[in-house]
């Protein structure tokens, strides 16, 4: 064997053995990383999300820069960045609305499993079944018994056709039989607007839009979706303690990038995000919120996103074969 070649298998030796102690990417990010949040300012979720990468920027010391880009349910925006560069400069915070339920109901160009990497759960609200203050109803069964009564049924508002919350609200229906009519608005707030007004007498809503609503009596919740009663709604039981197990869920958001994101940015993604959501005054204000945090690796929400796809598609089957969406108000 030549110097020469001994020289170059040395190099390259030593190259392999760097590049295992230290990354391509352990530089990341060296520059300002977007956030695409698919919907418009304000929207469900993103409060949490800027709550989240703040704690994330100021450990990492760059900026993370949410940008709105809403449209299609969210599947504009997550449309947009499965198309971008795997690089760790461009994010989505991705959601059981934007990947898992809007394309069961509407065309798009990604597949949420093959062309994403998807990075860490954050966690979101649960929904909750609120009335108009002025609705007889003061339980669910309550509720269910008007419903059957009524032959036009209960009218309940949602934040659009094709929802997370719209979906829960079919499963109601489909669980215990109630007879209730959707009437779809375009986003949570003009729907409580209505529930408020009394022009809907229900609404299967996210308990962050609705809660404020709820402690001013406004409305009055029935039943919540979290695992457990919610600390500020300690008087509103669970589904399932009610014998509903399955309406068990959360509006829930994380974060992922286009596919083949590298290992080690997923992996310092990940801890960087869990490290931000087990902050004390992170718990508190998500508490408040009723979110409990999401605890998952990259490999763990794979599976949870995986798994949600096949929890939903029957239920959206369903209600595309059964149902077809009125004008949303």
């Amino acid at each position: 064997m030549s110097s020469q070649l001994r020289t170059l298998l040395a190099v390259l030796m030593a190259q392999a053995v760097l590049g295992l102690v230290f990354p391509a990417h352990a530089e990341w990010p060296d520059r300002p990383v977007t956030v695409v949040m698919p919907y418009r300012a304000g929207g469900g979720g993103e409060t949490m999300v800027r709550l989240v990468m703040q704690q994330v920027s100021q450990t990492t010391r760059q900026s993370f820069i949410i940008e709105n880009r809403a449209g299609g349910g969210g599947t504009v925006g997550a449309s947009y960045v499965a198309k971008e560069r795997p690089d760790g400069y461009t994010l989505l915070a991705s959601g059981v609305g934007s990947i898992v339920v809007a394309p069961l109901f509407v065309n798009v160009i990604f597949d949420a499993m093959k062309d994403f990497t998807h990075i860490a759960l954050f966690g979101g609200p649960p929904p909750a079944l609120a009335v108009n203050s002025a609705f007889p109803a003061q339980t669910l069964q309550q509720y269910i018994d008007i419903s059957r009564s009524r032959p036009q049924g209960i009218t309940f508002a949602s934040s659009g056709y094709g929802t997370h919350v719209h979906l829960m609200a079919e499963l109601l229906k489909s669980l215990t039989g109630a007879n209730m009519l959707h009437v779809p608005y375009n986003g949570g707030g003009p729907a409580m607007a209505d529930l408020i007004a009394g022009h809907v007498s229900s609404s299967v809503v996210s308990l962050g839009t609705v809660s404020q609503y709820a402690r001013n009596g406004s409305v009055r919740l029935l039943a919540v979706a979290s695992p457990n009663r919610v600390r500020d709604f300690p008087d509103v039981p669970t589904f399932a303690e009610l014998g509903y197990p399955q309406m068990t869920s959360v509006t829930w958001f994380g974060l992922s990038s286009p596919a083949d994101l590298p290992r080690d940015i997923a992996l310092k993604l990940n801890a960087e995000v869990r490290a931000a959501m087990a902050k004390p005054e992170v718990i508190e204000k998500l508490s408040a919120e009723a979110i409990e945090p999401g605890n998952l690796d990259p490999d763990g929400f794979t599976q949870f996103i995986r798994d949600e796809i096949v929890r939903w598609t029957p239920i959206a089957q369903k209600v595309n074969a059964t149902t077809r969406p009125a004008a949303s108000k």
